[in-house]
């Protein structure tokens, strides 16, 4: 992929995560997993010819796991909460904090593997789309599961021009499961074998 048309999608992405989630919107799963699952595959086919070096190779693998820790991060900074029995998510300061030190490692390895290996590393450097690809979808996984563990309902789609929204039974049989384990009597929960405790203690009495 051209380095031009991977710059306009690059932007593109980013902006259109940033300024819907920086004003909030409904958790859509179909956009959080969906779209960065894309970026991932592109940036992938475009990286896979090109790490040919140990230092590429390091590079790539470098970059994606920080990619994939601040979108771990920045998932967790995200604030969840419910309106009209959706979830609801919203970007934090703190994540357009991550969202500007994600873009500012990644561009300044760049620039220290243009210097360090220039020849053969240099196209690996480029490609920007596989590692955002994959912190965007880390991001959004944390997000669904959050919203999820707080009982909140997530949509897999919006509805347009008054349809419905699209639901997704995966996702509700999903809630579900994680919020009856909370439901469940505390004794169940923790086992019958701690309700056998007072017995053994007046067993050693005697």
């Amino acid at each position: 992929m051209s380095g031009p048309v991977e710059i306009v999608l690059i932007v593109a992405a980013v902006g259109y995560v940033l300024v819907r989630r920086v004003l909030g919107e409904p958790a859509q799963a179909k956009r959080m997993l969906v779209l960065p699952a894309v970026l991932s595959v592109i940036g992938l086919s475009d990286v896979a010819s090109q790490a040919k070096t140990p230092v590429s190779l390091l590079f790539l693998v470098a970059t994606v796991a920080i990619s994939v820790v601040l979108g771990l991060l920045r998932g967790v900074s995200v604030r969840v909460s419910g309106r009209d029995g959706l979830a609801f998510v919203r970007y934090t300061w703190i994540t357009v904090v991550l969202w500007a030190v994600n873009l500012l490692i990644k561009f300044g390895a760049n620039a220290g593997l243009a210097v360090a290996d220039p020849k053969d590393a240099g196209a690996v450097g480029d490609s920007l789309l596989f590692p955002l690809g994959l912190g965007i979808l880390a991001e959004g996984l944390v997000v669904l599961y959050r919203a999820l563990r707080a009982d909140h309902a997530v949509m897999w789609a919006q509805g347009q021009d008054g349809t419905p929204h699209r639901m997704s039974p995966f996702l509700d049989d999903l809630r579900r499961g994680l919020n009856d384990r909370d439901d469940a009597p505390y004794d169940d929960r923790r086992g019958a074998g701690r309700n056998t405790r007072p017995h053994r203690l007046r067993d050693r009495r005697r």
